[in-house]
């Protein structure tokens, strides 16, 4: 990371492994690094205690950027459009709490920003938006096999069958706020 003043977003949107490859490819974004968040477990979870379902933590990615380089409102609308905000705890076959959608924000104009964007996006849903709005939580960082994921892994299943058509979807959309890169 550079050492210019860096705004954190915290984002939980199913599979860490998806929401950071997707974020990690935009303008300004300096650094994603997946964990956990929101659940109410004593100490430092792993990956199987989440997926048990019994921490109440939410597979989540902590995203560094430039705030003169990329808006936080442009953050929010590119997760936003990445994932299924209108599933409660599902994101495709991944089910259960620690899948959620859920903006954890750090401040009361993050939370403001988050509550606009929900709002703009909602229309363009056929059912209701759930993404869950919660204070920001102590962030567990993930193991580190699970850092940079897709980057390490594109051949893997998942990854080719799931996370590459999110990437290709968000050069349709967003193709403005992407770094130079190939996905």
């Amino acid at each position: 990371m550079t050492n210019k003043p860096m705004e954190i977003a915290t984002l939980g949107g199913g599979c860490f492994w998806c929401v950071e490859a997707v974020l990690q490819r935009l303008k300004g974004v300096e650094k994603v690094v997946s964990g956990y968040s929101g659940g109410n477990a004593p100490g430092k979870p792993t990956y199987r205690e989440v997926c048990s379902g019994l921490t109440g933590h939410a597979e989540v990615v902590q995203v560094y950027f430039d705030p003169e380089m990329i808006t936080y409102e442009d953050i929010l609308m590119v997760f936003m459009t990445s994932h299924d905000p209108t599933t409660l705890n599902r994101q495709g076959a991944d089910a259960g709490t620690q899948y959620r959608s859920v903006i954890f924000y750090h401040n009361d104009q993050q939370k403001q920003m988050a509550e606009a964007v929900i709002n703009t996006v909602t229309p363009y849903y056929e059912h209701p938006v759930v993404t869950e709005l919660s204070p920001a939580t102590i962030f567990y960082e993930a193991e580190d096999y699970h850092q940079d994921y897709y980057n390490n892994n594109q051949a893997q299943g998942y990854c080719s069958a799931v996370i590459t058509p999110k990437l290709v979807k968000l050069r349709q959309l967003h193709a403005d706020k992407l770094k130079k890169e190939t996905i």
